[in-house]
């Protein structure tokens, strides 16, 4: 079955790429034709790459591996917290903070004063043994480390690969993947430099309906991969079940059917003699009236 079909791309608008005079030439390969000053991607060669970015997407989580997702203009914020939360995953969706992937130890120590002022109780001023003042600052930290850092809170290390609407204005982002060789999967419109990307897909990353549905089949691709890890992993603790030496009373026990096992055929063997015993026994007193019979 087919991740998304043409008719979906179709009903989405991923083929409407930017006005002729807003292109980027490397992207003359994915474009289709013009019509009405307005590029048209080939979305021929657009399912063909979601096909690869789906299965490298998959593969990646599978193996362990964590996708950050990556989108803070207007058009993407709502489907990226949406779908990166369904499975699980980080995200940013506001404001991208410099350093966030190539300084992560210190964004790691923000995340943990996150969750340390998760653990104040602002309403119980007098438990908190703090003044009012001093819970008001405090609050509207958190409140503001919520709001950037919020998606991410979960994340120990820099993630495996980064799905990323609109490379040109998440070009930090886009830099800091690159510069530490974490795979890039990205929407490619007509403004876009393919070079960019390791894993592109040509569409718009414009329109709502169209990042909407791209960013579910990421999701989507992270949902399969979570199912095969977890299928792994339960394989793998049976084989080692498998393995593990037994417990001696495990031992005792497995014994001791062995030697059930063993001693029901003799007991059976030693039950048929008697059995074929009882028949004769039974027809002695058939032959006493025949005798008396006989003598009178």
């Amino acid at each position: 079955m087919a991740v998304v079909t043409m008719r979906e791309l179709l009903e989405s608008g991923v083929h409407f790429g930017h006005q002729t005079r807003r292109w980027n030439p490397k992207m003359k390969r994915f474009i289709f034709t013009e019509r009405n000053g307005i590029y048209i991607i080939d979305l021929l060669q657009s399912l063909s790459y979601i096909d690869r970015a789906y299965e490298f997407v998959k593969e990646t989580v599978a193996h362990g591996g964590t996708v950050m997702f990556v989108g803070t203009k207007k058009q993407a914020q709502e489907a990226i917290a949406e779908q990166a939360t369904r499975v699980g995953m980080p995200y940013v969706n506001q404001r991208w903070l410099g350093g966030m992937l190539t300084n992560f130890s210190t964004v790691y120590k923000r995340l943990q004063r996150l969750k340390e002022l998760e653990q104040i109780d602002f309403e119980d001023v007098a438990a908190s043994g703090l003044t009012k003042k001093e819970l008001l600052v405090l609050s509207r930290e958190k409140a503001k480390l919520e709001k950037t850092l919020g998606g991410i809170r979960e994340m120990q290390k820099v993630p495996s690969a980064v799905w990323i609407v609109d490379t040109k204005k998440e070009h930090i982002a886009v830099g800091e993947a690159r510069k530490l060789n974490i795979p890039v999967v990205a929407i490619l419109d007509t403004n876009c430099d393919p070079d960019e990307v390791d894993y592109k897909i040509p569409g718009n990353d414009d329109a709502i309906r169209s990042v909407t549905l791209l960013t579910r089949v990421i999701a989507d691709a992270v949902a399969e991969g979570l199912m095969a890890r977890s299928g792994a992993a339960e394989a793998g603790k049976g084989d080692k079940a498998a393995g593990e030496p037994l417990a001696e009373w495990e031992r005792d026990l497995l014994e001791g059917e062995k030697k059930a096992d063993e001693a029901a055929p003799a007991a059976a063997e030693a039950e048929k003699p008697a059995e074929a015993e009882k028949p004769a026994e039974a027809e002695k007193p058939a032959e006493a009236p025949a005798a008396e019979a006989e003598q009178a």
